[in-house]
């Protein structure tokens, strides 16, 4: 009866959010009928594959073609049934309807995954697995591009539904998928190599409870205290591991297909002499630490209804406290990070379209050590993303982190997009939250939303030199 309840009430709740997904597409559509921003590459494109020009490459694009073949592959199936012609099937309008398409797909899919990471106490969770995957689906960043004519829809969806196929242990369907994901972007490969990390941390979690059950421990790999000795056992347990010959084997037989989709990227990039295929000089890889402080940031704030409470408070002084050195040393650290490797794009600093350009002028820019002062924020914010996530094996933590840092390091630009990804993979792991918090939270994401695209359509501007009209955005 609970299960055929949830059934009718996520049934209920993806029509009552498409409906008013169209609504507000309707709305951007029509006071934004031509490309805008990165559209006028993408839509153009698009287009030339609509028309069976599939040698035409426009060179500043710097992604691979999976959005404009997913589109021809939608549209083309119905303009041949409905007996369709004319400019209007690969109209702007039409080829934003995709993303519309990718966002329901999105909340399907973060709907499963959630169900597959949280199956404990079933009855008791229902509504709140299912609001947790609106609320997912609505995400501010992910949600305004749904709208328009980019790649994160489609890239979101194939990325999560390559985890959600690696969860259930399907992991050649996942390693395809994966394919499909780097098609729509390149640096999805590192969420593929994500997908084979999980698998081995659970490999390696497996073959620790094995080795404490003989020593009587009971203690998982979250449980290891902070201390030397903590990680002197951890890296003898691996060492263990790693010599071990039917280890190795069991891992391999496990992750073959993802390390197959990994010698095929490591092919392109030598083949290609790079990660873009398009414009390089506005792409270049540096190692930015900051960024991964700034992700920090970001999720702290998108997180705020969840992680924000006063035993969670209460917990980081007794951390203070406990590890006063530790946190010396890591503030030093950070300190020296944001010294030595902060990286300002030309991109961020010249086009007032965007939001990280007045986030970086109104608070980097206001004075030379506002950057130095904001390491305790991060710190609480790094603490933050740690607690919440202290549930989960230090194995994965590992897989996890290593991958953040491969997903935002080497991003010169400060741009909110890149971090979807791994917020959202973040997100779906953290413990379910109580009723009410996650309304807090779908109360956040739909004010930033109803703000951001009110600006968008509404508190337009001009630039001096041009007659053009623009908008602010994500």
């Amino acid at each position: 009866m609970l299960d055929r309840f949830e059934r009718y009430a996520f049934t209920a709740l993806c029509s009552v959010n498409f409906f008013i997904s169209c609504l507000l597409f309707s709305a951007v559509s029509r006071e934004q009928r031509e490309p805008y921003m990165d559209e006028i590459f993408h839509i153009p494109q698009a287009q030339k594959y609509c028309q069976g020009k599939f040698n035409e490459w426009d060179p500043m694009i710097t992604t691979l073609p999976g959005l404009y073949l997913v589109s021809v592959g939608v549209i083309k199936p119905v303009v041949w049934l409905a007996d369709y012609s004319g400019t209007i099937l690969c109209s702007a309008a039409m080829l934003r309807f995709i993303n519309l398409l990718f966002n329901c797909g999105n909340l399907y899919i973060l709907y499963l995954i959630i169900c597959r990471l949280h199956l404990k106490d079933k009855s008791r969770t229902a509504g709140r697995r299912v609001l947790s995957a609106l609320t997912l689906s609505t995400f501010p960043v992910l949600y305004f591009f749904t709208f328009l004519y980019y790649t994160d829809a489609g890239s979101t969806f194939f990325t999560l539904f390559t985890y959600l196929m690696c969860l259930y242990g399907c992991h050649k369907a996942s390693a395809l998928l994966g394919i499909c994901a780097i098609l729509f972007r390149q640096t999805n490969i590192i969420w593929v190599a994500f997908c084979a990390g999980s698998v081995v941390a659970q490999k390696l979690d497996e073959a620790w409870r094995v080795e404490q059950l003989k020593k009587k421990d009971e203690k998982t790999p979250s449980q290891i205290p902070l201390a030397i000795s903590g990680v002197k056992r951890v890296a003898r347990f691996l060492l263990e591991y790693i010599t071990n010959q039917t280890n190795i084997k069991t891992v391999i037989l496990s992750t073959w297909p993802y390390g197959v989709v990994g010698f095929g990227f490591f092919t392109f990039v030598v083949l290609n002499n790079g990660i873009v295929v398009g414009d390089r000089t506005s792409h270049e890889a540096c190692l930015n630490f900051p960024q991964l402080f700034y992700f920090f940031s970001f999720a702290l704030i998108f997180s705020l209804p969840l992680s924000l409470c006063y035993h969670r408070l209460v917990r980081f002084m007794q951390s203070l406290r406990k590890h006063p050195l530790l946190f010396l040393l890591m503030a030093a650290v950070y300190l020296l990070l944001v010294w030595k490797f902060t990286f300002v794009h030309k991109y961020l600093l010249a086009d007032n379209r965007h939001f990280p350009f007045y986030v970086w002028k109104r608070i980097f820019q206001k004075h030379h050590l506002v950057r130095f002062l904001l390491v305790p924020g991060y710190l609480f914010a790094a603490w933050n993303f740690l607690d919440t996530l202290r549930f989960k094996s230090l194995f994965w933590i590992l897989a996890f982190f290593v991958c953040l840092l491969a997903a935002t390091v080497p991003q010169k630009l400060l741009e909110f997009r890149y971090f979807i990804l791994p917020y959202l993979l973040y997100r779906v792991h953290v413990p379910l939250p109580s009723l009410h918090r996650l309304l807090l939270e779908f109360g956040l994401y739909t004010a930033v939303n109803a703000a951001t695209l009110y600006i968008f359509i509404y508190k337009t501007f001009h630039w001096p030199d041009s007659t053009a009209v623009q908008r602010f955005m994500w």
